[in-house]
């Protein structure tokens, strides 16, 4: 899909021509969209196309006044009534006197630029927008860490009550989600400290203040991203020894029972032979019942003395 917006006195609007100062946003663009754009504002084909593979590292390069500029932006995946998050690239072509922006998914952080929810934002301003974009990336991601937090917080309050495999599956998920969210911003920030020295974008002052901002916060995201994960580690390390350890006590109780439990089958077995025993007579029934309930006591008593119920 392609989307074609231009700044106005109001805000942003549609529109279907490739002028000087437009933004154009494509969304998991067609062989076609790609072929067509390329061949029309005259951009590198493998420019628009690097941001569709899943796997491309977070970079910044520039050839024949062209510069290219990847970074990895978080999205969100529904799991039944959970939200799971992981990371793709965007993709950020800065051609004369427009701006290209190439992603997978249409549900990201330009959406907000493309429903005008960014203040002081114009698609003519290139460089001042790239940087918009930037810290806008840093900031959601800060937004998704907190709500990682939220919900490990919530699993682990489930934990507490029932100790399931299904809690402990979703705690692996979400920190599987912090992974991906930690190698993504290391990556991002190699590539804001490139933009500050980068010498195919113009920065003027209060743009270099806007990039310090975005650099503060994905570095702020990155200790988040660490701190989480070390919690997440720890958290799940302890709940799998205590369900571990309350397996072993439960396997202890039963093996106690097993064994007590053993001795009136034993020394009714040796009554039951049909061969002369002593303590025959007419209360002998009775008095082998007491022998083995006094010998279950003992043993019984002399387990709990050792902690073995």
């Amino acid at each position: 899909m392609i989307e074609i917006f231009k700044s106005v006195d109001n805000g942003i609007v549609r529109t279907e021509e490739f002028s000087d100062g437009v933004w154009i946003n494509l969304v998991n663009p067609t062989e076609e969209e790609i072929n067509n754009v390329s061949s029309s504002l005259n951009v590198e084909l493998d420019y628009l196309k690097a941001a569709l593979d899943d796997e491309e590292r977070a970079r910044i390069e520039s050839d024949n006044g062209q510069t290219l500029v990847i970074v990895d932006t978080p999205i969100v995946d529904k799991e039944g009534d959970m939200n799971m998050f992981t990371t793709i690239p965007l993709a950020i072509v800065l051609i004369r006197h427009m701006i290209i922006t190439v992603c997978l998914k249409g549900e990201t952080l330009l959406k907000d630029f493309s429903s005008n929810k960014v203040k002081a934002f114009f698609t003519h301003y290139k460089t001042r927008f790239i940087l918009q974009i930037l810290y806008r990336n840093a900031t959601r991601f800060l937004q998704h860490l907190k709500h990682i937090d939220r919900t490990s917080n919530r699993i682990e309050q489930d934990l507490h009550k029932s100790q399931r495999n299904k809690e402990l599956l979703l705690m692996m998920k979400l920190q599987k989600s912090l992974v991906y969210f930690s190698t993504s911003l290391k990556s991002n920030e190699v590539v804001l400290e490139k933009l500050m020295k980068h010498e195919h974008i113009k920065m003027y002052p209060e743009d270099t203040e806007l990039l310090e901002d975005a650099i503060i916060e994905n570095r702020q995201a990155i200790e988040m991203a660490n701190i989480y994960s070390s919690i997440l580690t720890g958290t799940m390390d302890t709940f799998a020894s205590i369900i571990s350890n309350n397996l072993n006590i439960v396997m202890k109780f039963l093996a106690s029972v097993t064994i007590i439990m053993a001795i009136p089958t034993m020394i009714s077995g040796f009554f039951g032979m049909n061969v002369p025993l002593p303590l025959a007579g007419p209360y002998s029934f009775w008095i082998i019942v007491a022998l083995s309930l006094v010998i279950c006591v003992l043993i019984g008593f002399t387990f709990i003395r050792k902690k073995m119920f």
